[in-house]
């Protein structure tokens, strides 16, 4: 008996042994231009945490915040060429490389909501389509986080669409300036950190910045006394692309766990961005900050002039595919336009 037993123990601590010498450890860097302090910095805090905890210690991050590696911009291609591993930013950054990544970074008048815009991707074959623009350039496509829609912060009221005509705004660069001069708008592009000052010194009537809580926490509504809430016009997809070889060079095991922790993070960052705009719009009214829930019609009038400049903007192959797979994708959900 007791040398059977000892064959037991000997065989379990074998085989304990052989299973920790076939282990494999994933060593990751990963930036994202969010600060860890804010909502969305302690959401990817979060995911970190899965990952490496759900492998057991198997998959180990270096985690650099607030661009502290590269600029914003410049993180897809740090990963693509190993000075990093992965791109925890969004694909709006891209577009200057391609047009395409417009409709995988912020998809203008599009989806209503964070889920209607993570089902394209998880449900609608949005993730293959989109995945052959990103294995072009090195990169694999892991999944979104949608934070959810953001509202335009403003010195005079914004109440409906005729509201735009000679409203000078800061716009990020690309497709929003094409949507906004047809709606009368005047946008100027500039840096997201000098949003602040021309809002105070009156350069800008207002701002497309990001969600309400965040504009809140910029301190933009000491100075603008309007906004948009709910939010309409734009809901940008913060990814997680990882450089290629790193990826395939994973086990598989370790690829599962990060996916299904990209879609809980994709859960987390949509609710906890709805609660937290909610929370503001509420403290802000109580400021005697006046929000301006479009109506519909006027909401489906922003969309239309979306919709039909997405074919201006979509001047490559892979973006008239991105466009024409949102159209079909939004025409089964009754969002398309004319």
């Amino acid at each position: 008996m007791r040398s059977l037993t000892k064959g037991i123990i000997t065989a379990a601590a074998f085989s304990l042994m052989a299973g920790t010498a076939l282990s494999q450890t994933t060593t990751l860097r990963i930036q994202t231009h969010y600060g860890p302090e804010t909502l969305s910095g302690k959401n990817a805090a979060m995911f970190i945490d899965d990952i490496q905890t759900m492998s057991n210690g198997e998959i180990q991050v270096e985690m650099f915040y607030s661009s502290s590696v590269v600029a914003s911009a410049e993180t897809f291609d740090a990963a693509a060429t190993g000075i990093l591993d992965c791109d925890m930013t969004g694909g709006a950054y891209q577009t200057g490389k391609n047009p395409a990544f417009q409709f995988v970074g912020d998809i203008m008048g599009g989806y209503d909501t964070p889920f209607q815009q993570l089902s394209w991707l998880l449900l609608g074959g949005g993730l293959s389509d989109a995945q052959q623009l990103y294995n072009a350039y090195d990169m694999q496509l892991i999944g979104w986080w949608v934070v959810g829609q953001e509202s335009f912060s403003s010195t005079t009221p914004i109440r409906n669409a005729d509201d735009f005509k000679n409203w000078k705004f800061r716009s990020p660069p690309g497709l929003e300036t094409i949507i906004m001069e047809k709606m009368g708008a005047s946008p100027i592009v500039m840096d997201f950190t000098e949003v602040f000052t021309a809002l105070e010194t009156g350069i800008i009537d207002g701002a497309d910045a990001s969600i309400l809580a965040n504009n809140a926490g910029m301190g933009l509504y000491d100075i603008a006394k309007h906004a948009t809430y709910p939010g309409f016009h734009s809901m940008p997809s913060d990814h997680l692309a990882c450089n290629m070889s790193v990826w395939e060079a994973m086990p598989e095991h370790h690829r599962r766990i990060m996916e299904v922790a990209m879609e809980k993070l994709a859960l987390r960052q949509a609710i906890s961005g709805e609660k937290a705009n909610i929370e503001t719009a509420a403290q802000l009214e109580a400021q005697g900050i006046t929000l301006h829930n479009w109506s519909v019609e006027d909401r489906n009038a922003f969309r239309a002039a979306a919709q039909k400049s997405w074919p201006e903007f979509a001047t490559t192959p892979e973006a008239k595919a991105l466009v024409e797979s949102h159209l079909n994708y939004l025409g089964s959900l009754g969002l398309v336009f004319d």
